[in-house]
């Protein structure tokens, strides 16, 4: 019965992701008999109509993932990236962050397990780069709330910070900052690569839908709630002041400030589709949420174990210019 369950719950889902608008405009001015046009109904409006529509999204999405990622074990990872000429190396690396079910937290022992494997350090960057910048909790949210053209852009200019800072970073040549113990230690015997059978991936597809949306959903709803506040009362006219095309510092500002702030995607998301919303710059608000999610102040302190000062700042300041350049380059654009 447990295999055919996802089979039975897909009408639920299109039945109540199909009819959000109709059940949020019933319960605000049908149950809840508020005026329309209100900052408050507004606020309201927005909030009940985008929780159950991005977790909706993030549940159906992260279960086809969660069968994914079975196919792309630790282990399998590192194999793929072994032997790998530098550029080859900072693609594929890049492209398997996109699938591969790592953070930022897990920023030490990947670290450790690539350089335990031989895989160069530039290359080793493009994962660590790409794995919590592109992650699916993004690419969803982005498509959710922008269309499937923000949500590729998204996915490309990420792409491209990925691939060319660690091929910089490789090029440079940096290994001497790396702290000294790690060159000291030894790659054991990795375990063999587990069988599993089709059920075993639904099985896993459960548990990754189980395990994120478990831990994601309060950054959701905090997220949402924060872009509500914005949507209703923040006037149009004030956010594009300082974050629309016209402010030419508005790009290295906005990355100045989310480099110390700390949120993932699923946070921060909503709150870029607000800020777009209210006047902010399609490029500003990316480079903002780029620098949240992919130079976070934790991440860095986290690097710190293993990374010696001068690579962290390369590291920052490599891919702080990638983002300040996607920034500038979208802004023109659109």
């Amino acid at each position: 019965m447990r295999k055919y369950l996802p089979i039975l719950l897909l009408p639920i889902w299109l039945l109540l992701y199909f009819n959000l608008k109709w059940l949020t405009d019933s319960l605000v001015y049908g149950v809840f008999n508020m005026p329309e046009g209100t900052h408050l109904t507004d606020t309201l409006w927005f909030f009940i109509f985008e929780v159950p529509k991005v977790l909706l999204l993030l549940t159906l999405i992260i279960f086809i993932v969660g069968i994914i990622r079975t196919w792309f074990s630790p282990e399998r990872t590192r194999k793929t990236l072994e032997g790998k000429s530098l550029f080859t190396g900072n693609v594929m690396a890049s492209l398997l962050g996109i699938v591969t079910p790592f953070c930022s937290c897990s920023a030490i022992p990947l670290f450790l397990g690539f350089i335990e494997s031989g895989i160069p350090l530039g290359v080793t960057f493009s994962f660590l780069i790409a794995a919590p910048m592109i992650n699916e909790v993004a690419i969803i949210l982005l498509f959710g709330l922008f269309g499937w053209k923000t949500a590729l852009i998204y996915v490309v200019t990420g792409l491209f910070i990925a691939i060319t800072a660690g091929w910089i970073i490789g090029r440079l040549h940096l290994e001497k900052w790396v702290e000294d113990w790690v060159y000291t230690l030894k790659a054991g015997q990795q375990p063999e690569e587990e069988k599993l059978t089709f059920q075993d991936r639904t099985k896993r597809g459960f548990e990754a839908v189980k395990e994120i949306v478990g831990k994601v959903w309060i950054y959701v709803v905090i997220g949402i709630a924060v872009g509500a506040g914005v949507h209703g009362y923040v006037p149009q006219d004030f956010m594009a002041s300082f974050m629309g095309k016209s402010a030419w510092y508005s790009v290295p500002l906005s990355v100045l400030i989310g480099i110390p702030l700390y949120s993932n995607a699923a946070g921060i998301i909503p709150i870029v589709s607000t800020l777009i919303e209210k006047g902010a710059a399609l490029g500003t608000a990316l480079a903002f949420m780029m620098a949240v999610i992919g130079l976070s102040l934790p991440e860095m302190i986290i690097l710190r174990k293993v990374l010696k000062l001068p690579l962290i700042f390369t590291f920052i300041g490599v891919v702080g210019t990638g983002i300040l350049i996607v920034g500038y380059l979208f802004n023109f654009i659109f």
